[in-house]
Order: C-alpha cells, then sequence, then structure tokens
C-alpha cells in the first residue's frame, strides 16, 4: 500500500524554507560571536581584569543616572533655552524606556548565558535581553548632544566614541548578544527622530513650560 502522506507542518520541518534556514544561521553565529566577545562576562574571562571598568561604562549609560541628571538640570536652570532642551531631552529618555520595554517584553529573548546577574538596578523585563537599552539610549542621547549642543570637535568624538563604547561593553560583558545592540543603536538612531518630529515647545505645549 502507498504509504500515507505527511502531516503539513512535518514537510514544512523536513524542507524548513531558505528564510527559515538563513535565520536560524544567523542566529547560531550570533551567538557563538557573542560568546566569543564576551572577554569581561566574568573575573576568570580573558579581559577579566579590565570588568570593573566596564562595569563603570555600564553605569555611564544606564538609564537612571541619565533621568535623575537631566530632572536635576531642569530644576535647577534659569534659561528658558536651557529648559527647553533638557524637557525634550527628559521626553526623549522616558520615550526610550517604555520603548525598549515594550519590545522586551514581546520579544523575551533571554539573557546570554555566560552572562552575570550583577547589573546596577535592573527591574521587571531587564531581565530580557532583546534589545539593547544602553545601546538604544547611548545611540539617542549621542544625536540628541550633537544635534543641541554646540560643542568642539574633539568633543563631539568623544561623545561619539562613548556610545560606541558603551554598545561594546553590552557584548564585553556578556550582558547582551551583537544582535541586541546592532539593533538597540537602530532604534536609539530612530527614536530621535521620533523626539524631533514631536519636539516640545512653549507654543504647542506651554502647561509643561509652566511647571517650570
Amino acid at each position: 500500500p502507498a504509504a500515507a502522506p505527511l502531516p503539513e507542518e512535518d514537510c514544512m520541518k523536513l524542507n524548513p524554507s531558505f528564510v527559515g534556514i538563513a535565520f536560524s544561521s544567523l542566529l547560531a553565529i550570533d551567538l557563538w560571536a557573542s560568546k566569543r566577545l564576551g572577554v569581561c562576562a566574568g573575573e576568570g574571562s580573558a579581559w577579566g581584569s579590565a570588568r570593573p571598568l566596564m562595569k563603570v561604562i555600564e553605569v555611564s549609560g544606564h538609564g537612571i543616572p541619565w533621568l535623575l541628571g537631566t530632572f536635576y538640570g531642569l530644576c535647577q536652570s534659569d534659561s528658558s533655552a536651557a529648559r527647553e532642551v533638557l524637557l525634550n531631552l527628559l521626553f526623549a529618555l522616558l520615550l526610550d524606556l517604555v520603548m525598549v520595554a515594550v519590545v522586551k517584553g514581546l520579544v523575551k529573548r533571554p539573557r546570554p548565558t555566560h552572562n552575570k546577574m550583577d547589573m546596577f538596578v535592573t527591574i521587571s523585563v531587564d531581565k530580557y535581553s532583546f534589545p539593547s537599552g544602553h545601546a538604544t539610549r547611548a545611540a539617542l542621547v549621542c544625536r540628541f548632544i550633537l544635534r543641541h549642543l554646540v560643542l568642539a570637535v574633539p568633543l563631539r568624538v568623544l561623545v561619539v566614541l562613548w556610545a560606541l563604547i558603551v554598545s561594546i561593553s553590552r557584548v564585553m560583558l556578556g550582558r547582551h548578544n551583537m544582535t541586541d545592540v546592532l539593533f538597540g543603536l537602530v532604534l536609539g538612531y530612530a527614536l530621535y527622530s521620533v523626539v524631533e518630529h514631536c519636539w516640545l515647545s512653549p507654543l504647542n505645549a506651554p502647561a509643561l513650560f509652566a511647571l517650570w
């Protein structure tokens, strides 16, 4: 007797699509490369002695110091132009937190297995890996500073280097995979465009400025 045909789902497993194969291969390469680059993931890692420095860099890109610093500057500022810039920076940082939390909650990608869960102030969806909130914030803040602060060329270069170092440190510490960081940078770059489009000013948001 003729063999019974395979169910459709079994046929799909036996004959995976090109897109499925490409995605699986990319994921495997991402996990392998991220683990190889996690040279500061632990004290016994190849560059374990640099781990304290990497953790200082980690704090420099954390959301809480940026939010507190921006809010403090907003309260202390006596210039209307400075208050406008700082208020929009605060809006950008809050937007960043919300968007990263939403994507993390939807994707729910676990942290790399070689990551030590000793991160600075983690809550709720911070247990997930995709995307990197530090990379998103670094790209967003970098674009914001370069656009709205008048800086000499060396300082502008330092701002860009800071954003890159914060992003790279996420993989070196084992906190994230490479694709988490790359997507985070793209998301942060795009979020700045949203902030520019929704720029808050005394004309379109008088109630906010009346508070200060």
